[in-house]
């Protein structure tokens, strides 16, 4: 073991360094993506709750390596065969599409929960003092939802960077990518596996220690 870390691991905290980037990307385009739903699903209008709804239905029924193989493959072909192009995707971008889409589902239903969670008197206190919908929703509604949505949306970050894994399959050099290399090169499968397991351990028990301590510190604010 203590060979294959010094022999392979710069590879490795490279490619836990790649993994990391692509969870970070693939959580903020899912910020981005939630919100939009999110507010689609708290407006009083039965076309938003239903494309909202869609969207969630198909995101979260579909598997990750399901979605990551089709818009991988799958998109570019049917883009190409329709202006006769030579479009593609890198694995990167590909994979970053499919953890915003797979995230963006899940964040939407935290921060649906989130809105909800606020008092409805404090839109319509908002509306009265003259603000329109969207402004109420900007300045009041969603600066106290963020407090309740935060150690959620912490811990959706923990279950993007485990879902980074199944992007292997597209070819990204993520870490489990990159660890069977290295199992292909030192035949010691145990080893390389044990050193990944430890390292993703280690950045999820920071993850989860952070929004704990967070989620603390939230609830003492709101006593105070």
């Amino acid at each position: 073991m203590a060979s294959i870390i010094e022999n392979f691991g710069g590879i490795l905290l490279t490619a836990m360094g790649k993994t990391l980037i692509m969870a970070l990307y693939g959580l903020f385009f899912a910020c981005i993506i939630g919100l939009i739903f999110g507010i689609l699903s708290v407006l009083k209008n039965k076309v938003c709750n239903v494309i909202y709804r869609l969207f969630v239905d198909i995101i979260r029924g579909v598997p990750m390596i399901v979605l990551a193989f089709f818009i991988y493959f799958g998109i570019p072909l049917a883009i190409n065969k329709v202006i006769s192009g030579n479009f593609t995707l890198t694995a990167l971008q590909a994979g970053i599409v499919a953890l915003a889409l797979n995230c963006g589902a899940y964040m939407a239903e935290i921060i649906r929960a989130g809105i909800q969670s606020v008092d409805i008197g404090q839109m319509e206190a908002a509306r009265s003092l003259g603000m329109s919908y969207g402004k109420a929703m900007r300045k009041v509604v969603l600066p106290q939802a963020i407090r309740t949505m935060i150690p959620s949306i912490i811990n959706q970050f923990i279950i993007t960077l485990k879902d980074t894994s199944i992007l292997s399959v597209i070819g990204f050099p993520e870490l489990v990518n990159q660890a069977k290399n290295v199992v292909a090169i030192t035949m010691d499968a145990f080893s390389v596996w044990a050193i990944v397991a430890v390292m993703y351990l280690i950045a999820i028990t920071i993850l989860s220690y952070s929004a704990k301590l967070l989620e603390r510190r939230l609830n003492r604010g709101r006593k105070l």
